[in-house]
């Protein structure tokens, strides 16, 4: 590598997911890896920051102290939306509202958000053959809704970002190319994700590009490509391929992250590089996953 990607780093900020320590779709991908134990390993592993767990503490001033104590914040906080469902519309915006006060009490940014409407990845079923295919109506639904989410958002300060995800209706490329242009750029970021992108068989680089002034927030994982090709042909279901080992940490797999970063770097990216890699921590450790992660962004970033 000549010389590292070129990011403000007063401006960019490294996180990662609970996912390599426990799984939040499948509470069976768990080997009791505590709260305590997880946090203090991202600490260990050298990242600043993490997305939010189904073992977290609810209570946002207990989580926030234990954050704390480890030098850590809250990357962002996950909320599903439904407005591609029938009367949902509702129940979306107050759980939306809910969420955006946990983060605003957690001192964070960011919120990722996506469309769960008709989603079959936490289902036993063949995640490419039985994705939900939405109407024109359902789209505008979800469209006009996900405006909405981002009006409420950015009039508080918070940054909403869509993430394109396998086994829901927005998972190819020209899915999200749909999403992007029927919402306002304003208030509906991008969260690209390295990993489903290649995972659904598009190019992030190439989503990177053409979105590198829209996105708002970042995943960072990689692929193992023979694991990708046997759910194709077998028709695994989500859970399947990532009990299999379908994601890994950057460096670990396939994916050239030093154009996609530099991509954003030029474009004056600023925000949250987070490292997810949904992998069963019985198969992999989590901590060495954690520093390998971070061992190689220190390589890329040169920091």
């Amino acid at each position: 590598m000549s010389s590292p990607v070129s990011f403000d780093r007063q401006h960019i900020r490294l996180g990662v997911t609970p996912t390599l320590w426990w799984n939040d779709d499948f509470p069976s991908i768990d080997i009791g890896v505590s709260f305590e134990q997880c946090v203090s390993e991202m600490a260990l592993a050298g990242f600043e920051g993490c997305s939010v767990g189904h073992k977290y503490p609810t209570d946002p001033a207990v989580l926030r102290a234990a954050l704390t104590l480890r030098g850590l914040s809250v990357s962002e906080p996950w909320t599903s939306t439904y407005f591609t469902s029938a009367d949902m519309r509702a129940t979306t915006v107050q759980r939306f509202r809910e969420t955006l006060e946990f983060i605003k009490v957690m001192g964070g940014t960011d919120m990722v958000v996506a469309e769960l409407g008709g989603a079959v990845h936490p289902l036993p079923v063949a995640v490419f053959a039985n994705r939900p295919l939405w109407d024109d109506q359902q789209w505008e639904a979800l469209c006009a809704g996900l405006d909405e989410l981002g009006g409420i958002a950015n009039a508080e300060g918070i940054r909403m970002s869509y993430h394109h995800h396998m086994g829901t209706g927005v998972m190819t490329r020209d899915e999200t190319d749909r999403l992007m242009a029927g919402t306002n750029p304003e208030l509906v970021h991008l969260c690209l994700d390295t990993g489903h992108a290649v995972f659904a068989g598009d190019d992030p680089l190439s989503l990177a590009r053409t979105y590198a002034d829209r996105v708002g927030h970042v995943h960072l994982k990689d692929v193992r490509p023979d694991v990708i090709t046997t759910v194709r042909e077998q028709g695994l279901s989500f859970q399947e391929a990532v009990e299999a080992g379908v994601f890994t940490v950057p460096g670990d797999g396939v994916i050239d992250f030093v154009p996609i970063l530099q991509t954003l770097a030029d474009s004056d990216y600023r925000g949250w590089l987070v490292v997810e890699a949904e992998q069963d921590p019985a198969k992999a450790l989590p901590l060495e996953y954690a520093l390998k992660a971070r061992a190689y962004l220190r390589e890329v970033l040169g920091w």
